[in-house]
């Protein structure tokens, strides 16, 4: 699309899953970036990209020292890597899919910096 950008291109992720719950960070590559994610990459937008998961709660939390944010899913796991029956539908795969969330570029990019 143009104007936008993959968050993969600005960001990289860390996750982790316990039970039906599953933490994504997101961890900006470059802090001037970090504004324009915290204004895109929002709990809205996150709920909305798993709406197929039907989380049960997204919440963020922000980490400015870090230029990151976790984003906590409740529900998201299909009761939990022991009693899901799928396969790769914890951790990891699950932050990949957030990476590939499209936001419009950040303003540095349209001014080509």
């Amino acid at each position: 699309m143009p104007g936008t950008i993959a968050l993969y291109r600005l960001a990289h992720a860390r996750t982790g899953d316990k039970g039906d719950r599953s933490n994504i960070s997101v961890i900006a590559y470059d802090e001037r970036d970090f504004e324009h994610l915290l204004a895109h990459v929002t709990e809205d937008a996150v709920r909305a990209l798993f709406r197929h998961r039907q989380p049960a709660a997204v919440t963020r939390y922000v980490v400015p020292s870090l230029h990151a944010m976790n984003f906590v899913l409740d529900g998201v796991l299909d009761g939990g890597v022991n009693d899901a029956l799928n396969l790769d539908a914890h951790g990891k795969a699950l932050s990949f899919l957030l990476l590939q969330l499209e936001i419009p570029l950040p303003p540095r990019l349209h001014a080509g910096g």
